[in-house]
């Protein structure tokens, strides 16, 4: 056969001039590795892993650039204690951020303006808005004498006239205990060396207050450098160093934590990375290892190594040439070809072993192992590039160029293994076999799987008809957050902030053609079932104003005078503050008699006896621990109940940005209830939204669009790859029977694999898909080698040199996707996990089913 002819000569010329092709391939090598170091890049940005022609990345892309604001965003997360040092604490970290333009674009806070301090009551609805005035007004005895005395002088004398008013006229102290115990749980925290302040803010808005949230954010455009592994890192760091300096952080107080799309990026590529690059090193290790066992000599496993290692820097070689840049995808692509390419290798070694131990002659073995396994190599190592290149044609970038260079890098190590593989061999000179290479422990297992063959098939038809039933069960797991590393900073966040429309994931953004379009869909979105909010720019204009303003004028006109500013008051002094308590004590303590026990009047009592003995340093910390937050708090009150009526044009530039543009067009956010959290209702809330708004986008639709993106393109591959290799191997081995023989147990790996998937409950997402369409090139070079064996007369299949070079050779597969499976990363186990799933099942296709369906047939000529 020609291409027999060819492969022996190539074999036999490589070995001739064996110190010359040896000393090549290093050389090529470091030449490779060097071009690539710099030229192949890396980037993280998770938008040029798909077509840029698809719909939903168009949408995406006019919303980027419509709403640029909300692109590249790290977003810091604070909360405190009390409401007062969160907010606090945002706007000193927002103002040390804007401070840095090396390293921050823009800095905002989307929860903190003028414009919502003076007009957020009018947000609330007409009861909640006067259970707070009526709050408010109950609390002008303690506002009178604080805003004339912001001290705990002051605030001694308002209890001094509340112990007053119920010795003389039975005064209700029931809507004062809130504040009555915030105030002695301030004492006696100062008192005992642990002041904390007081929340003013809790204290008079009371319930209302907390429908805020803990948290307060500040949104930050970074500047990323794509060049850099992170892009983001520095911007986050300088982000870190500035937060540690804030008062509150630095005292515990206060937390800041980062999230965001960036943040997200970042910690996502650093922990694939990672993993890689340490998985690489293990698989090395460990197939190192398997080498031994297969081959038994170092005079075999370092040409093996050599030959793995120089593949390896060509295809990088080729992947700076090609790509230039790697994404999340293709960056694994070096552990699946250590995986993959190594089989190449040991099928040549364990044959040369065979042919060593039938042919004295060094050089007649070398081309007597090229006669036997070097076509079988090449119909595996192009079946399998077909696999990887099926990938190619489809829409998902990331994948496609994974496939362009796997597919490559098979060709390539195709290559190598007949050049630099046999030289260095000849260079190393192992010692001729005294022994069978084949597994003499297996060779009684053919005879039994012949005789038990119908058996054995039927047993395999039975699983094969089961693993269709259970087909339409496999699930898909659109999410990507599920993909990601749960342990992370930027995750965890996100997890608590699943119920914020701020930030969370899913949500869905559609434009209107102007304000008045946006409020009419608004209606029709607000009644679908899985919307749980709707906010566009109406949203900022209040509903019931008239109604609500007059509640605030009534109050005002009440408090208006108490809350009048007074001229500024000396500081006050420790003598002043224990004057006033001694002053109040001659009001409380009568007033006990009249007040049921454990009161907490009772407990103020005794602080504010405890205040009269203690030493002035106390003194003043109880003071501090009373009042720290009361000014501002004042300010705050007095500038809530200034609203006004809100029109449109009334909402400030820096919010209407954010939901018009100056062409008119009106922005519309609608985010999801619970039920939209797992695939299916996220799939049900953009169905429903799509069905008022079809030109929808946002986070929600491009998560279900990416998911059919992806499926939509594995289906592609799959049966692409499918008829490629069918095509193939009909081109190369010209009878349909034998085509058959390879394809059966590749099929029936498929099937394994979906009944064990299933089975366990396993679902498929973005990171593990991957491994069904890989593992066909996998499973048809093993089937190769079988059916080869079976063609020139082999009749012990598992008794072999063959059946050793696979097991062994699957072993080393399943050791580099192993050290995938070993990862922190979930996408990145999910998928090592799968891989060896398939990988296992393969085995079993190869290694039982094989040899039962080649016992079924007449013995091959």
């Amino acid at each position: 056969m020609l291409l027999s002819r060819l492969l022996i000569r190539l074999v036999d010329a490589s070995r001739r001039a064996a110190l010359l092709v040896v000393l090549g391939g290093l050389v090529l090598a470091g030449l490779a590795g060097w071009f690539a170091s710099s030229h192949l890049g890396v980037t993280t940005d998770t938008d040029q892993m798909f077509a840029a022609s698809l719909p939903w990345r168009v949408q995406k892309a006019r919303l980027d650039h419509d709403f640029p604001q909300f692109t590249d965003l790290l977003v810091a997360v604070v909360n405190a204690r009390l409401p007062e040092e969160a907010d606090a604490t945002a706007a000193a970290l927002a103002k040390a951020l804007a401070g840095d333009p090396a390293h921050f674009r823009s800095v905002t806070r989307p929860d903190d303006s003028e414009f919502l301090r003076r007009n957020g009551l009018l947000f609330l609805d007409v009861k909640q808005l006067t259970a707070l005035m009526n709050q408010t007004i109950d609390a002008q005895p303690f506002l009178g004498q604080l805003v004339a005395d912001p001290s705990a002088r002051g605030l001694f004398a308002s209890l001094a006239l509340l112990g007053m008013g119920v010795t003389q006229g039975g005064v209700d102290l029931s809507p004062y205990l809130p504040a009555l115990e915030g105030f002695h749980r301030a004492m006696a925290g100062a008192l005992a060396g642990h002041p904390a302040p007081l929340s003013w803010m809790s204290l008079l808005g009371g319930e209302i207050a907390k429908q805020a949230g803990p948290y307060r954010f500040v949104l930050v455009q970074p500047k990323l450098d794509y060049g850099a592994l992170e892009p983001g890192g520095a911007a986050t760091a300088a982000l870190r160093a500035a937060a540690a300096k804030l008062p509150f952080v630095a005292d515990g107080s206060a937390r800041v934590r980062i999230t965001g799309s960036v943040a997200l990026a970042d910690e996502e590529f650093a922990s694939v990375a990672h993993n890689a690059v340490y998985g690489l090193i293990g698989s090395v290790i460990l197939i190192t290892l398997w080498l031994f066992l297969a081959v038994r000599t170092w005079r075999l496993i370092l040409p093996i190594l050599g030959t793995l290692g120089l593949g390896l820097m060509l295809t990088l070689f080729f992947a700076a040439v090609a790509v230039g840049t790697l994404n999340l995808v293709s960056v694994g692509f070096g552990i699946l070809f250590v995986g993959l390419a190594v089989d190449f290798s040991i099928q040549f070694a364990v044959r040369y072993r065979e042919a060593r131990h039938d042919c004295a002659d060094p050089a007649q073995a070398m081309a007597e192992t090229a006669r036997r396994a070097g076509g079988a190599i090449l119909i595996a190592a192009v079946a399998t590039a077909a696999g990887f290149l099926a990938f190619v044609p489809t829409a998902f970038s990331g994948v496609a160029e994974l496939g362009l260079i796997a597919g490559a890098g098979m060709l390539i190590a195709f290559l190598c293994t007949m050049t630099f593989l046999p030289a260095a061999i000849a260079l190393c000179r192992p010692r001729a076999e005294g022994r069978d290479v084949g597994f003499a422990w297996a060779a009684p297992l053919d005879p039994l799987l012949g005789g038990h063959r119908r058996a054995v098939l039927a047993g395999f038809a039975a699983l094969s008809v089961l693993a269709l039933a259970l087909a339409p069960r496999l699930g898909f797991d659109s999410d990507p957050l599920h993909t990601k590393n749960p342990n992370t900073e930027a995750m965890r966040t996100l997890r608590d902030l699943m119920n914020n429309p701020l930030t969370n994931p899913y949500s869905i953004d559609i434009l209107a053609r102007n304000a008045q379009a946006a409020a009419t869909l608004t209606t029709k979105l607000e009644a679908l079932p899985s919307v749980a909010q709707v906010i566009s720019i109406d949203s900022f204009v209040p509903h019931d104003q008239d109604k609500k303003l007059a509640i605030i004028a009534d109050a005002n006109s009440i408090l208006a005078p108490t809350l009048l500013s007074h001229p500024a008051v000396s500081p006050v002094t420790a003598d002043e503050i224990r004057l006033a308590a001694r002053a109040a004590l001659s009001q409380l303590t009568p007033a006990l008699a009249h007040l049921p026990p454990g009161h907490p009047l009772a407990a103020i009592v005794a602080d504010l006896r405890a205040v009269e003995t203690a030493p002035d340093a106390t003194v003043m910390a109880v003071n501090q621990a009373l009042t720290e937050f009361l000014p501002a708090e004042l300010d705050r009150l007095r500038t809530a109940l200034s609203a006004v009526p809100v029109t449109l044009s009334d909402i400030p530039p820096t919010i209407a940005r954010d939901w018009l543009l100056p062409d008119g067009e009106a922005r519309i956010q609608v985010t999801s209830k619970a039920s939209a959290r797992d695939s299916a209702g996220l799939h049900e809330f953009v169905r429903q939204v799509q069905s008022v708004a079809p030109d929808a986008g946002g986070s929600a639709v491009t998560i279900v669009a990416t998911a059919a993106t992806i499926v939509g393109a594995f289906r592609e591959a799959a049966i692409g790859a499918v008829i490629a290799i069918a095509v193939l191997l009909f081109v190369v081995l010209r009878r349909v029977v034998d085509v058959a023989l390879v394809m059966a147990p590749l099929l029936l790996s498929a099937l394994l694999t979906v009944l064990v998937v299933v089975g366990t409950g396993m679902e498929l997402n973005f990171a593990n898909i991957i491994a069904l369409p890989l593992l066909l090139g996998v499973g048809v070079s093993f089937n190769i080698y079988f059916v080869m064996n079976w063609r020139a007369g082999g009749v012990a299949p598992l008794g072999s040199a063959t059946a050793r070079a696979i097991v062994f050779s699957a072993l080393t597969t399943a050791t580099a996707f192993g050290s995938l499976a070993l990862s922190e990363h979930p996408g990145t186990a999910s998928m090592g996990t799968l891989l060896l799933i398939s990988l296992g099942c393969t085995l079993v296709a190869t290694l039982v089913f094989m040899p039962a369906l080649l016992a079924s047939l007449p013995r091959a000529r």
